[in-house]
């Protein structure tokens, strides 16, 4: 069972999280603070204690949007410790996603936070905390998508965004961005899983970075040597291992 904290500076958002973590079995006990700076001082005396003592924090569930010390701040801080807590943060923001990954965080929970999606993260956290213990890499499986579309959240809300409407994918990270005409979702699933998954569908990879459907590919450029397509209204520059395969495909596109 995890020993969590919960860290933000909005009471009645703190509340509800305390709430929503001390209804899941999970979890052996929660409590809150009101900033980082509180935060850093309660797992200071968990440090002091030791991972078995009774202080022991296992998880902190981080706001990022605080004042003063913000939560990327102390979740920087908090890698420079030996054995440091593990990191859920649970925030209104979507931007600082790819942030949250480099700093090694298990899970990004967007506000208003609904139990379900807590409770994902608290099983992540789990098997994270499991692994650690027996010194073992943990394994997080990956449940099978629906094929036509894939889920995606915003502001707390799941959508489906339908597979023919991406017009290409950008990595970032264990992240990926998922662009459509509409705008784009952040998704954590590596740009090579989406390669494999829907590679059948048309998706074809041009660059380390970028994926794309050759549906939506409208213009195929060269230029003094660089080869970049249209997607749309942007530009995508094509690296030179993958110009060949793509001409061939386009070639024979219907």
């Amino acid at each position: 069972m995890l020993r969590a904290l919960a860290v933000d500076d909005e009471r009645p958002s703190l509340e509800e999280l305390l709430y929503l973590l001390n209804a899941d079995p999970r979890i052996g006990s929660a409590e809150g603070a009101g900033d980082a700076t509180e935060a850093l001082r309660r797992i200071n005396r968990a440090l002091e204690s030791g991972p078995g003592g009774p202080e022991a924090i296992d998880v902190v569930f981080l706001d990022i949007n605080m004042p003063g010390l913000d939560g990327l701040d102390m979740a920087r801080l908090l890698t420079g410790f030996a054995k440091p807590p593990l990191v859920v943060f649970v925030t209104a923001h979507e931007d600082f996603a790819v942030q949250a990954f480099d700093l090694k965080a298990v899970d990004y929970v967007l506000k208003p936070v609904r139990k379900e999606r807590l409770a994902e993260a608290v099983r992540r956290a789990v098997e994270l905390r499991a692994a650690e213990l027996r010194g073992a890499a943990p394994r997080i499986p990956v449940s099978e998508p629906d094929p036509d579309h894939i889920p995606v959240e915003l502001g707390g809300v799941t959508r489906f965004v339908s597979v023919e409407d991406i017009t290409h994918v950008e990595a970032q990270g264990d992240y990926a961005r998922l662009h459509t005409d509409k705008g784009s979702h952040l998704v954590r699933i590596p740009l090579s899983t989406l390669e494999e998954r829907w590679r059948s569908r048309g998706f074809v990879r041009i660059h380390r970075r970028h994926l794309v459907a050759l549906r939506h590919v409208g213009e195929l450029r060269l230029d003094a040597g660089t080869v970049s397509v249209m997607v749309g209204s942007e530009e995508l520059q094509v690296s030179r291992r993958h110009t060949r395969e793509l001409r061939d495909l386009l070639m024979r596109r219907p």
